[in-house]
């Protein structure tokens, strides 16, 4: 099963960052919401959530998402992909 978007349902895109306007929720940029609905395939979408997380990572102030996101994979019945437990590195998370 396919992961779903990063998306967490907030989407207001307030906060400034690199790549622009972030939103406030999961840290992606109007553009790259765009991309996420072209990752059609499995390893699209978990290379795509591994660079939401390391941006989420470097811009610091969204570990609210991780639970959120959870939360919506489980209500998918899609388990939650690794490159989100285990964060930017890989590393389970304690």
């Amino acid at each position: 099963m396919k992961p779903p978007s990063p998306c967490v349902g907030v989407c207001s895109f307030r906060r400034p960052g690199p790549a622009g306007r972030h939103c406030i929720a999961c840290s992606m940029t109007k553009a790259q919401r765009r991309l996420s609905k072209l990752a059609k395939k499995r390893d699209a979408r978990v290379g795509f959530l591994a660079l939401v997380v390391a941006q989420q990572a470097a811009m610091g102030r969204y570990a609210h998402w991780r639970e959120a996101y959870a939360k919506r994979c489980r209500k998918r019945g899609v388990p939650v992909p690794e490159v989100v437990e285990g964060g930017a590195e890989g590393t389970p998370r304690t």
